[in-house]
This record gives structure tokens, sequence and C-alpha cells, in this order.
């Protein structure tokens, strides 16, 4: 039997995915109000600029006034689709104390202050949900949460930014530089007038957090997560990569160590084999590829971005706390009983494609042979190319920890044969 007084639902923000979850719970209010048990109003909708026409948004339900909306007391949902860390860190604390539960997209507030706001959920009994915060509609944080959390997740490797996505498909199908490729994802609309987000890994980076949090039981914050962006990505690595049977991607990296007894969190570029799964994510679409011991590999892709997509995950976390709201429970909190160190990079083992500018002359490739070998860093292959008295050398290892791999280069720097290291990429996904 469906109960006739209305869930009252706040929202906070009215942009891109405010205004599609403003719509579609218009336009899917019956079928939302069947799925949920009783009907959902939405009853306040905070902006900062309350002139601006809403199509389908009742002007009285507009107002600037965040926290008086969040503090009415009859509010049963907030929705918060605003961004950034404050108001939203204040205005979320505060609507758990005045008997609301919330649904967030935030994924930069998540990851650098998740705990304290699990905490505050679990202090005053509200749910906190934030599938919309990682991979857009891709259902990824539930799966992680619930669907899994029988199983042992031991790695997370994925693409979760759409924007650099984009860029790396079209240097690696057009042969374009990283500059042509950026200003047509931004002419597209894939790109912001400032990209420093997604193509330096932060967005990135806040979804590793979230992600590695969740799949380990752990806390792992913002910045326990290596970070590396993908400017320095030239056409000559996509060749490079293309060699070798690869392409390149920005990839956001979780991992438990083999031993189990720590884990990782990083975000950067690196060559992964066409083979893999992950190799064929084209344009702007998100992938995640999960690795755990009972259910072996499982692969989530969809859309990672934009407003309808990300709408999506806010509405299906909002039919999801309105009906524990109904049944008097909570959902799933935070996880963190393992409580596992979070290791750093110089301990992470991986392969390297490293590229050298070197003199053409014998005895260059036995002494940059020496080097590695003198570093403990294996050779798997090595290819030489030598013109005029110049030669570039490729050289790709076996596995190596980024320590190990570090120290060789420095030492490789020092010889006079090495006119200079041109590049450097991890090998993943193997």
């Amino acid at each position: 039997m469906m109960r006739t007084r209305p869930l009252k639902v706040a929202l906070l923000g009215c942009g891109v995915v405010g205004s599609e979850v403003a719509r579609i719970m218009t336009t899917h209010a019956d079928d939302l109000a069947a799925r949920i048990g009783a009907p959902v109003e939405l009853a306040g909708v905070a902006v900062r600029r309350p002139s601006r026409v809403r199509e389908g948004i009742a002007p009285d339900l507009v107002t600037t006034d965040a926290t008086a909306l969040v503090k009415r007391g009859d509010i049963d949902v907030v929705v918060e689709v605003i961004g950034g860390i404050e108001p939203a860190r204040s205005l979320i604390t505060t609507a758990f104390e005045h008997g609301a539960s919330v649904v967030s997209a935030n994924k930069a507030l998540l990851a650098q202050d998740g705990a304290a706001l699990h905490a505050a959920a679990e202090e005053h009994d509200k749910d906190l949900y934030y599938e919309a915060a990682v991979a857009g509609a891709i259902p990824l944080i539930r799966p992680l949460r619930e669907s899994l959390a029988g199983d042992k997740v031991n790695r997370v490797l994925g693409i979760v930014n759409g924007t650099t996505n984009f860029i790396l498909d079209k240097m690696d199908s057009t042969g374009a530089g990283y500059q042509e490729a950026l200003d047509e994802a931004t002419a597209l609309g894939y790109a912001e007038a400032d990209p420093t987000a997604d193509v330096e890994g932060f967005d990135a980076a806040a979804k590793a957090a979230i992600l590695a949090g969740i799949a380990f039981h752990t806390r792992v914050r913002l910045d326990d997560v290596y970070r590396e962006g993908m400017t320095e990505v030239t056409a000559a690595d996509f060749a490079s990569a293309k060699e070798m049977g690869c392409t390149i991607k920005l990839l956001a990296i979780c991992e438990r160590a083999v031993d189990g007894g720590s884990v990782t969190a990083r975000v950067h570029p690196a060559m992964i084999p066409l083979s893999h799964p992950l190799a064929s994510v084209r344009g702007a679409y998100n992938a995640v590829f999960v690795e755990s011991d009972a259910s072996g590999q499982l692969m989530f892709y969809g859309p990672g971005a934009g407003g309808a997509p990300t709408a999506s995950a806010v509405l299906g976390d909002l039919v999801a706390v309105c009906r524990n709201r109904l049944s008097g429970a909570t959902g799933p909190g935070e996880s963190a009983y393992a409580a596992l160190p979070v290791s750093g990079m110089g301990d992470v083992v991986t392969r390297y494609h490293i590229s050298l500018d070197v003199a053409d002359k014998p005895g260059v490739l036995a002494q940059v042979a020496t080097v590695f070998a003198e570093h403990g860093v294996s050779i798997d292959t090595v290819r030489q190319q030598g013109k005029d008295g110049e030669a570039s050398l490729v050289v790709v290892t076996h596995r190596a920890s980024d320590a190990s791999l570090t120290g060789t280069v420095e030492a490789l720097r020092k010889l006079d044969t090495v006119r200079g290291v041109a590049s450097i990429m991890r090998v993943e996904g193997e």
C-alpha cells in the first residue's frame, strides 16, 4: 500500500546535473512513487542566481538560503550537487543534524572528508549515498559496497575521467598532438575552460580515493593518492605504444599488496595492451575493471559524466534512501574495519617503458644495461635506432618497484653517453 504523504526533497544546486535531477523527478514522478512506495516532492531548490529561469521549477521553490532550506526540519532527503568543499560540507552536516539523509555527487569533498561525513551520518542515524561521485551513470559504488561485500577485492583499475579519455583517444586515433586534441575536447564541451582538474589527474585522484576506501575497507584520503597528469604525453609516446601493441590511458589504479598487508592508490598515464578490455574504451566513456578473489574479473562501462547520466545515478540513490526512510532503516555506512596502511608510490611494482636519447656509438647499450642491472631492474626488451651520431634507445623492463626505477633513471642521467630521458611510461593491465 502506497503512503500518500510525500517524502520531501531539497535540491542544493541547479546546474547541469541539478536541473536534470529536477526534470526527472517531475517527468517520472509516478514511476518514482511506485518504486519507492510514496510520492517524492521537490520542496526547495537552493541556487546562487535566483533570477535565472529554470524550466519546470516553480519560482517559489527557489532560494539563495541553502542553510535555511536544510534546517527546515520537514526535509527527508537533501540532494547535494553544488560541488566543492564549502559550503557543501557544512550544508551536509547541517542536514544530518536536522533529520535529513543525504545524496551527494561531490567527489572532492568525499575524498577529503568522507570519514567525517560518514561519522556525522552515523551519529544522526541517517544515510549518506554518493553513487554519482564516481563514474557518472555507471553503477559502481553500490556493487562494491553491497554486491561484493562478501568477496575480497584485490584491484580496481579504471578510466574514470571522460575528458582525458577523449583527448587520449583522439591522439591515438588521429595522431593529433595533446594541445590539438584538448582544443577539440573544449570545442565539443568535453573539457572545461580550465581543464586542470581533469588533465592533471585531480578529478581521477579523488575518485580513486573513494574507490580504494570502499574496495579495501580502509580510509584512503585524497592526499594518499599518487597523482600524475597527462599533459606530457606526446604523439611519439603513442607511436611507441603501438609498436608494443598498446595504447595509452589515464588510469586510476587501486591495489592490495600481494601479502595483503597494505594498499596503494594512484593516477597516471600508462600503456595498456590492446587486448585488455580498457583499451577499447573510446571517446568520453568511462570503464572500471575490478578483480576479486571469488568473482574474478568484472568490468563496469558507460558514460562517466554529463547531466542526464549523472542525474541517473543521483536518482538511483534517491530511491534507495527514500525506501530506507519509509522502512525506518539505513543503508550501509563507512566500512573501514581493515584499516590497512596506504603505501607510497615507491612501493608500487609494475613494468616500465623508458625512451632515452643517447650517443650513437659502440658500448652505449652495454653501459645502459649495466646501470639497470646495478639497480636490480630486469630488462625485457631493448630497441635502438641511430643516425648521424645520435640515437634513441627504448627499454621495456620486467616488473620493478618505482623506487628502483627512480634510482636507475637518476644513474642513467649521469652517463656521458645519455643525452636525456625522453619519456618514462608505466605499462599496466598485464
